[in-house]
Order: structure tokens, then C-alpha cells, then sequence
């Protein structure tokens, strides 16, 4: 069991050094997320690259996904026993010797099991970087730092396939795996170097009574981390699913896509980065309450176009950044007070919440599957089923009794 001293709030660090730790553990973040965005212009040519079948080349992505499910959960266990500044440069570690190797891989199976690993790596960073956010500001600033590694995250989908198809048209397919290796190792050089950049926390305060049990059964919890995950669960559905609807049911093509998504991205981004002022202004229940019902207003103005609309696709720039702007709003503030209400076992409450994230979006998407054809309504209608119960988890389950910090 680690012996590190758990961060108190009078020991955090300058706000210089504070701001810097958390560019790292950012960084760490989002390697982790291009792992899965940076390899997709190379994925389409690997059935000719490896002499193998199209349905090998796409568990390139698949085993991907599935590492970082079971990767989220047992990382979010380990933190019990493993210090989060030591597990945490362990699984960049993990993920960067995995990049690796995958980008000396001689045959799909070797890459395959490789990328099942290098996802479970990848999940690390993700699990452990709330928690270690939460101990380099106040709970305010918590809730900006967040916002913030919530707005870069949001780029990630867009600009990592544009660079790795850069990657790949110059260099090959190995590049993203090389580029990916030698980042995230300087992110471990510089923390070997600088190991008090990362806040030196051990294991939880509630040692020996945390458990994924524990906040299933914990309503508080639950009312901020599957809130959280419905909201943005129903957000990735309709991302996920629009790109089929959009070419195969409302005449448009992907550039069409291309400018919901910018749209909805940039405004995503700057209500993420307003969150924390309007939470110092009005209180933090008030504006996760305010976000969740933007929210489910976007999901409806959404059904009511499929409904009653035109069938335009250039329509949906128009329509979708409602709901970007309730998951920014309430992101970064529902996210802390999840983790607030998990009484000291961050790690795993992160975990938990991704994986509900995980969870609601792929599973969400493969039930839209079957009846993309039959337009954009059905498609807008589990998106409103989705967002539906964050707002009866906001009025029917008590909220947390924590005052906010006002200072960063």
C-alpha cells in the first residue's frame, strides 16, 4: 500500500505549478483518446497492409474500445491499494511501451492483442485524472480545470484524424503508433524528472470500504454521474448515428456532418469554459439544473424537427448546439459533484461515470442501428429517451449539502 500523504487543501501547490501539473495530466488524457482517432485513416487499408479480412482490421478498433471498458473499472480498483501519482505513471508507461510495440507489429493478430492492451492503458489517465485535478484547485476551480480538459477532449475526435491521416499518407501506418509511443514517454520523462509535479496522493481516505457496489447503491452519487452520462451518452448517440442518417435518409453528405459537428464542438467549448463563472454567480445545483434542462431541450427540439421539419440536413447546424450547450454547461460542475459524493473513492467514481458514458453510448447506438433507414426520427427519439431521466434524477433524488470554494 503506497505511503504517500493525501493532498489536504492547505497544502496545494502555486497556482503556476498547479496549472502546469495539470497541462500533464491533461496530455496524459488525451494521448490516450487519440490512441483510438489517430489510427482510423490507416484502418481501411490494413486488410491489403496485413493480407487479412476486413471484419481482423476493424477489431483494430473494436478491441480498442473494449480494452478501455474493462481497463476503466480495474484501473479504478487499483487506485485502492496503488498510489494515483505512481499508477498514473504507470499506465502512461504501459500505454506508451504498447504504442510501441504495436508499431512493430508483423501481423493483424499481434496488433489486435497489442490494442487490447494499449486501450487498457489508455483508460488510466482518464480514471485518475479527476481526482487528481480535484487536488490541485478548489472545488471552482475543479470545476473550470475540468471544463477545460473537457473542451481539449472535445477537439480530439476532429483534429487526431486529420494529423493521422497526414501520418499515415507520409509515413505509414506505424507513425500514429510511434508518435503516440514518443509523446507519451516525454510526458513520463518529465514527471521522473519532476515527481512532484503530480500531486502525491495515496491511496483513498475511506480505505478498505470503497467499492463500485458501494455507489451503485449511493442515490447522491448516482443523481451527478449518470445525469452526467445520460446527457452526454444521448450527445455521442446522435454524433455516432448522424453520419448515416444524414447521407442515407436526408440527401446530404458528410460535409454536412463535418458542419454540425464544428458548430456544435465550438459552442460546446465556450459553455464549458462559462460554466464555472455562472456557477459562481448562481450556485452549483443551479446551473447543473439548468444545464440538464437546456439539454433535454435540445433533445426535443431535435425529435420535434424530425417530426415536423423539411428533412434539410443543413438544418442541424441550427439545432444541435442546444444540446452541446447543456452538457457544457453542466459538465465540468456535475462531474466534480459526482466525485463529491462518492466520499473520497474519486477513482473509481470516475470510472464508474465513464463507463456509464461507454456504456449508454455504444449500446445506444447499436439499438439506432437496425432503423437508421427509417429516417432521423427514430434516432431522435432515444436521443430524447436517453436525456429524458437526467432531469427526473435532478428532481427526485436530493442533491448534495456542499458548500462551493470561491477560489482557485
Amino acid at each position: 500500500m503506497s505511503d504517500d500523504p493525501v493532498y489536504e487543501t492547505s497544502s496545494r501547490p502555486a497556482r503556476a505549478t498547479a496549472l502546469l501539473a495539470c497541462a500533464v495530466i491533461i496530455s496524459g488524457t488525451v494521448l490516450g483518446l487519440s490512441g483510438m482517432d489517430l489510427v482510423l485513416p490507416a484502418v481501411p487499408s490494413m486488410p491489403e497492409i496485413f493480407s487479412t479480412s476486413v471484419a481482423s482490421s476493424q477489431l483494430v478498433l473494436a478491441l480498442y474500445v473494449a480494452g478501455s471498458a474493462a481497463g476503466l473499472l480495474i484501473f479504478g480498483s487499483l487506485a485502492s491499494f496503488i498510489g494515483r501519482r505512481r499508477l498514473f505513471i504507470g499506465s502512461l508507461a504501459l500505454f506508451a511501451i504498447t504504442s510501441a510495440i504495436a508499431s512493430l507489429s508483423t501481423s493483424i493478430e499481434t496488433l489486435n492483442i497489442t490494442r487490447l492492451l494499449q486501450g487498457a492503458a489508455a483508460s488510466g489517465p482518464a480514471v485518475l485524472a479527476p481526482g487528481l485535478i480535484r487536488n490541485l484547485f478548489s472545488e471552482l476551480g475543479s470545476i473550470r480545470a475540468i471544463a477545460a480538459m473537457g473542451s481539449i477532449e472535445a477537439l480530439t475526435p476532429g483534429l487526431a484524424p486529420i494529423l493521422g491521416a497526414w501520418l499515415y499518407s507520409g509515413y505509414g501506418w506505424q507513425a500514429s503508433f510511434t508518435l503516440t509511443a514518443a509523446l507519451t514517454a516525454v510526458l513520463v520523462l518529465v514527471i521522473l524528472l519532476r515527481p512532484g509535479l503530480i500531486p502525491s496522493i495515496g491511496t483513498k481516505q475511506n480505505t478498505g470500504v470503497g467499492s463500485y457496489m458501494r455507489l451503485l447503491k449511493n442515490p447522491t452519487y448516482l443523481r451527478y454521474s449518470l445525469g452526467h452520462a445520460l446527457v452526454l451518452g444521448g450527445l455521442l448517440t446522435f454524433v455516432f448515428s448522424a453520419p448515416a442518417i444524414i447521407v442515407q435518409t436526408m440527401g446530404g453528405d458528410i460535409d454536412d456532418f463535418i458542419l454540425m459537428q464544428m458548430v456544435g464542438v465550438g459552442i460546446f467549448i465556450v459553455a464549458a469554459n462559462v460554466s464555472g463563472h455562472l456557477v459562481k454567480w448562481l450556485g452549483v445545483e443551479r446551473v447543473i439544473m439548468a444545464g440538464t434542462i437546456i439539454a433535454l431541450a435540445g433533445s426535443l427540439a431535435l425529435l420535434g424537427y424530425a417530426l415536423f421539419g423539411v428533412n434539410d440536413p443543413g438544418h442541424l447546424k441550427y439545432l444541435f448546439w442546444l444540446l452541446n450547450v447543456g452538457l457544457g454547461i453542466r459538465g465540468g460542475p456535475g462531474f466534480v459533484r459526482a466525485l463529491s459524493a462518492a466520499d473520497g473513492d474519486d477513482d473509481r467514481a470516475s470510472a464508474l461515470l465513464i463507463f456509464f458514458v461507454t456504456m449508454i453510448a455504444s449500446g445506444s447506438t447499436a439499438l439506432v442501428a437496425p432503423f437508421i433507414t427509417l429516417g432521423l426520427w427514430t434516432l431522435t427519439i432515444v436521443v430524447f429517451a436517453i436525456v429524458l431521466p437526467s432531469l427526473l434524477l435532478m428532481l427526485f433524488i436530493k442533491p448534495l449539502a456542499a458548500p462551493v470554494e470561491t477560489t482557485n
